[in-house]
């Protein structure tokens, strides 16, 4: 997609994790583009990891729900947008495993809801792209050995992938049957700044610091590859601007670490952040009982993206990890905040419906 020609662009979910740091990278990049920020504000979308931003005058922010067909058309109607970058989801596996519908009804329904909307726009729009960002876990669980690549068969196992890999496979039937033009990614464990702390690293950062137990999962040999968030944004900036349509593009951080071991470095890096002697975070390891479906082993083949786009991670996991830690330590009235649940009233009485 040409950089240079002014576009609308609507990314949805754009309060969240992952959502707020692509925003912020396009309203950045591209003064001439307008950025549209569709999010719920459920209780991981947060205006205040927008700060910075929200000001700014390509920049826009709209309240409303994907689920809801009648103000989405009517927002596509009203925008006329050139792209929609699509990162709206429930993501917490336990959470999908609690109230599996809630998965079904935004990861599928709100998601055909744009594809949908979409159509419309792409019918006068010959330049017009859906780009879908999905996750690694539609492709079930690995063994010891081996990668997941951009053919590796759907095999999931939690109400959470198997909403994700629902939303992925209609994607891909809105372009075989509408000609919709969609590309799709699916990328490993995000980790980093304005991470919501129900996730393992913001998790045990804020349980370490107030001296919390930390609880990790079966023998806590899970194995995950890890991709620094701002890294994730640069690849879907990438993707989304010169990936072929028609296409998925795994995006990893070639970077694996069982559960246990990324918790005792973390453990290592926080006792010397706080100053305390080696080990004494490592003593709030509580080892709890594992979870339904949990899958052993995810790891990314991200050589794809490498070859056809020259993506590759900026930072190691280690200087990653020092980041986000100081950037929680910098920012503990946000971290107070998210953790108190004000921050939900305070920004449901500003933004109403």
């Amino acid at each position: 997609m040409e950089k240079n020609i002014p576009k609308s662009i609507l990314i949805t979910g754009g309060a969240g994790f992952i959502g707020s740091h692509v925003v912020r990278r396009f309203v950045a990049q591209y003064s001439n583009y307008k950025i549209v920020n569709l999010d719920a504000l459920t209780y991981a979308g947060n205006l205040e990891n927008l700060k910075d931003v929200q000001n700014t005058a390509n920049y826009s922010f709209v309240k409303g729900d994907i689920t809801d067909t009648d103000f989405i058309n009517d927002l596509f109607s009203r925008n006329k947008f050139d792209g929609v970058i699509h990162l709206a989801a429930e993501s917490h596996v336990d959470r999908s495993i609690s109230d599996p519908l809630s998965f079904v009804r935004t990861n599928v329904l709100g998601t055909v809801n744009l594809l949908n909307a979409s159509l419309e726009l792409a019918k006068n729009n010959p330049n017009f792209l859906f780009y879908h960002i999905s996750t690694d876990e539609v492709y079930g669980s690995l063994g010891e050995k081996g990668l997941f690549k951009e053919n590796t068969p759907y095999n999931p196992n939690s109400p959470y992938s198997a909403s994700k890999a629902s939303s992925d496979h209609f994607v891909r039937a809105y372009g075989e049957t509408y000609k919709l033009p969609y590309i799709i990614s699916n990328c490993s464990n995000n980790y980093g700044p304005n991470q919501f702390p129900e996730k393992l690293i913001p998790l045990f950062i804020h349980n370490i610091i107030q001296n919390k137990p930390l609880p990790v999962y079966g023998d806590g040999n899970y194995t995950r590859d890890w991709l620094y968030v701002k890294d994730h944004a640069e690849a879907i900036d990438l993707v989304f601007h010169q990936g072929k349509k028609g296409e998925t593009y795994n995006i990893g951080g070639f970077n694996e670490w069982k559960n246990i071991d990324l918790t005792r470095l973390l453990c290592r890096l926080m006792d010397k952040k706080l100053n305390r002697a080696e080990g004494t975070s490592e003593k709030l390891i509580t080892f709890v009982k594992d979870r339904p479906g949990h899958d052993l082993r995810y790891a990314i083949d991200a050589s794809k993206i490498n070859k056809e786009l020259g993506w590759e991670p900026s930072v190691t996991f280690e200087e990653g990890l020092e980041q986000t830690i100081d950037w929680y330590f910098e920012n503990k009235d946000w971290l107070g905040h998210v953790t108190s649940g004000d921050y939900l009233e305070y920004y449901k009485k500003q933004y109403q419906e």
